[in-house]
């Protein structure tokens, strides 16, 4: 017999996409995100059911992976399926849908692994492997693709800014070896800012806020209500707001943010966002050089390399609030009708209040002179 997980992979990749890509294409005929009580709709929707429901059901009989890899794989795999039929305000039933079956596995996966039981944005950018060169997607609209490519690029390029930035503690501010470690995490940011920039050239915006976004709303796993995935659920661009200085976890705002996060971002990341409390920042540690040893050539040239970085963090963040998130969810909004039950959100707080927090962050994050230095 066939292995559940990989038949629901194919399936995912399959048929999954077909039923999604055809009422993604209903919907936007009408610029409307969801279309009920239509017998061809709701016959597309009946097939999403009556084909994931068997998976979920044979997933629950079967041994879970060990490997807590294998294990977030699956999670993320079930969580397609949950967070489409969410979407689409698919009637999931334990009788239609395997709602109980996907409930206890993602439970049981996310208790083992400490994270929470639903489909986050690490499922789609960090944990999707591809097949014959295409991940996985929700559809096979061409907008899709491009939002997951530059968004796991950005993601990436963050990552490699973090490492470059906490081996310096190692190494000291002041040293000649530290420079390169300097252009290094540069690079990187600056690489964010180009595949966002790349990202609002080619993204549509109605196809995001009507076909994409809504596969990132709340939904609900056993007796609790999960809050969408986003994609700043990773651990690296909170270690570089530290690391550098432009944030403090004393800063019971920032605090609150890395708390609400933190199991939502991949198991690895937990021990990094758990250390940022205990982090001794960058823009601290040229100052105790200083008073120590004075400004020397070498750490002239190493503060004028951090200052960069710090200005290509703020650009990278303040460009992604500006064009990406002001100009595809915050501006649609305002005129677009829904006819979804929770109405036009965003992940899972009002949008207003969700926009305040992200401006906030960005007055942080573009804040350089004032590093939170004692």
């Amino acid at each position: 017999m066939a292995d559940p997980i990989d038949d629901l992979d194919r399936w995912l990749r399959g048929d999954f996409v077909r039923i999604n890509t055809a009422l993604e294409e209903a919907y936007f005929a009408e610029r409307i995100d969801v279309i009920s009580g239509r017998p061809e709709i709701d016959a597309l929707k009946r097939e999403l059911l009556q084909q994931g429901g068997p998976l979920m059901d044979r997933l629950a009989a079967m041994t879970l992976p060990v490997d807590p890899n294998a294990g977030y794989r699956l999670l993320g795999l079930i969580g397609h399926y949950l967070a489409a039929c969410e979407r689409h305000e698919s009637p999931l039933s334990d009788r239609e849908g395997g709602r109980q079956a996907a409930w206890a596995v993602s439970t049981k996966i996310g208790n083992a692994l400490g994270v929470v039981p639903r489909f986050v944005f690490a499922h789609q950018s960090l944990f999707n492997e591809a097949v014959g060169g295409r991940y996985r997607t929700f559809t096979a609209l061409p907008d899709e693709e491009i939002f997951i490519r530059y968004n796991a690029l950005g993601v990436l390029a963050y990552y490699r800014a973090a490492e470059a930035l906490r081996a310096i503690a190692n190494i000291g501010v002041s040293s000649v070896v530290a420079a390169y470690l300097f252009d290094q995490a540069e690079a990187a940011l600056n690489d964010v800012l180009r595949f966002n920039q790349d990202l609002a050239r080619q993204l549509n915006v109605e196809r995001f806020f009507f076909n994409i976004r809504p596969y990132f709303k709340t939904y609900r796993v056993g007796d609790t209500d999960y809050r969408g995935a986003n994609a700043g659920d990773f651990s690296a661009i909170n270690e570089i707001d530290v690391t550098l200085g432009l944030c403090s976890m004393n800063d019971p705002f920032y605090a609150a943010i890395v708390r609400e996060k933190s199991h939502h971002v991949p198991p690895d990341d937990l021990g990094v966002l758990r250390s940022l409390a205990k982090r001794r920042s960058i823009a601290e540690m040229f100052k105790a050089d200083q008073d120590a040893n004075g400004a020397t050539p070498q750490w002239k040239t190493n503060a004028a390399k951090f200052l960069a970085i710090c200005k290509a963090h703020g650009a990278a963040y303040a460009f992604h609030h500006q064009r990406l998130v002001k100009a595809y969810v915050e501006a649609p909004s305002k005129t677009a009708s829904s006819a979804h039950s929770a109405g036009v959100t965003s992940s899972g707080p009002p949008l207003d209040e969700v926009m305040g927090m992200l401006k906030r962050l960005m007055e942080l994050r573009t804040a350089r002179p004032n590093l939170n230095v004692p």
